[in-house]
């Protein structure tokens, strides 16, 4: 799966605005120092994000950003796509040329599924979502189907 580090810390950054969002823009060198992000990682990820239109800039005393679309509207897919971050557990890139450059491997079927699969559940997560989970709100939350189960796994299928 190659959902790396700029995937993941765009969504957390995203989450960190959106909780913070209420008292005016948010500067970047805050979400910097709350969740450990370099700051030049992050202009270059808000970058992307405002040329996707996912959050607006205010400059000068008083500046930084904000959301442009309601937190419900936005998806942890849109969010990850935004910063060119690809969502696919092929080693082809889906061009189905797995092995030395020219065949079809025998378990791409299997990870182009995962690949479909992913990209649902990340379009079903919204930033709302996030938000209310992050605010203590676990029980309605859709993450919280994501406990990990204290079976051990043989258990867990009989």
């Amino acid at each position: 799966m190659r959902l790396t580090t700029k995937g993941r810390f765009a969504v957390t950054a995203m989450v960190d605005l959106a909780l913070r969002q209420t008292g005016g823009p948010v500067t970047l060198s805050a979400i910097s120092e709350r969740q450990h992000i370099s700051l030049s990682y992050l202009e270059q990820l808000f970058g992307k994000l405002r040329r996707h239109k996912l959050v607006s800039s205010v400059r000068g005393p008083g500046g930084g950003y904000n959301l442009a679309q309601p937190l419900k509207a936005m998806s942890v897919a849109d969010i990850i796509l935004a910063v060119d971050e690809p969502l696919d557990a092929t080693q082809c890139g889906g061009k189905e040329n797995c092995i030395d450059g020219e065949k079809r491997c025998m378990t791409h079927d299997l990870w182009a599924t995962l690949n479909t699969k992913m990209f649902e559940y990340l379009s079903s997560v919204t930033l709302q979502d996030l938000v209310d989970h992050q605010r203590g709100n676990k029980e309605t939350s859709v993450l919280k189907d994501l406990r990990v189960s204290s079976k051990p796994a043989a258990e867990a299928v009989v």
